[in-house]
């Protein structure tokens, strides 16, 4: 039995997306420096996938090598194959523009646009897009975008008020709106808690449970705990030694990583030894 079937068979809830994400042989380079080798990876539909390891193994940059982002950085390059369902993402023709389109992204600081408001947030990345709604279906839309990542009754008094005016917590959750709004397949989060308070990141984590059922969701946490209670399945990924390029050690169902690693490299660092 591979892995994936064993993820279909230790999941449940409505498999709504069918796109699975293959990354083949995956390197990125930051102008002539090796920052990630070789990663090779299945990305399983309607699941969380975490990426662990220390400071400075590459998680962050295989995450935005997912959806063209690592490439926006001057000199940044990528080499491999990544594959959504049957497309190659970095195909001869491919637009990138499309690719972050069908995988949305989630930074670890919350970014909502200052000058726009509440609503204007939620409905940026299909402007951006060139999309065009009529104001009933624009604001059906918000509705129910904010009522998806929880937020609609905190704010629907406000929603002409500023992005920024929210609490730290509400405006992740309204970047993950924003995410949500194009109706992407993946959603993408980089550290997504690192700067919540306990409370807003147990509301974070709840929203992440539940958008698995409708998207693919990639994280990259430093925090094994979350990684835990969130995951469905875990990668860590780490160096040999300092300027070594970060690989994958090792992926596995969260569970059976966290209980009994397969490398000791990746026992170490679960167990606190490096990292």
């Amino acid at each position: 039995m591979t892995m994936l079937e064993e993820i279909s068979l230790a999941t449940s809830g409505p498999k709504q997306q069918e796109a699975t994400l293959r990354l083949d042989s995956v390197s990125a380079y930051y102008g002539p420096t090796l920052a990630v080798a070789g990663v090779s990876l299945d990305i399983a539909p309607n699941c969380i996938t975490a990426l662990i390891g220390p400071s400075g193994c590459g998680k962050s940059t295989l995450l935005r090598s997912i959806n063209r982002l690592h490439e926006t950085t001057p000199g940044a390059r990528v080499t491999g194959h990544i594959r959504l369902g049957s497309d190659d993402l970095y195909g001869p023709g491919t637009d990138p523009v499309v690719v972050r389109s069908r995988i949305g992204m989630v930074f670890q600081r919350a970014n909502p646009f200052p000058t726009l408001s509440i609503r204007d947030n939620v409905l940026a990345g299909i402007r951006l897009r060139g999309g065009r709604l009529g104001r009933f279906e624009a604001d059906a839309l918000v509705e129910q975008t904010l009522m998806d990542v929880g937020l609609w009754d905190e704010v629907k008094g406000r929603l002409g008020k500023s992005g920024a005016s929210l609490s730290g917590g509400q405006q992740q959750r309204l970047c993950i709106a924003r995410a949500v709004a194009v109706q992407p397949e993946v959603i993408l989060m980089d550290e997504p808690c690192s700067a919540l308070d306990p409370a807003s990141t147990a509301t974070v984590e709840n929203l992440m449970l539940a958008l698995k059922t409708q998207y693919t969701v990639v994280i990259v946490t430093h925090n094994m705990a979350q990684a835990m209670r969130v995951s469905d399945v875990t990668a860590f990924i780490s160096t040999t030694g300092p300027g070594e390029p970060g690989r994958l050690i090792e992926s596995d169902l969260t569970p059976r990583l966290f209980s009994d690693p397969l490398m000791e490299a990746t026992r170490d660092y679960i167990q606190g030894k490096v990292g």
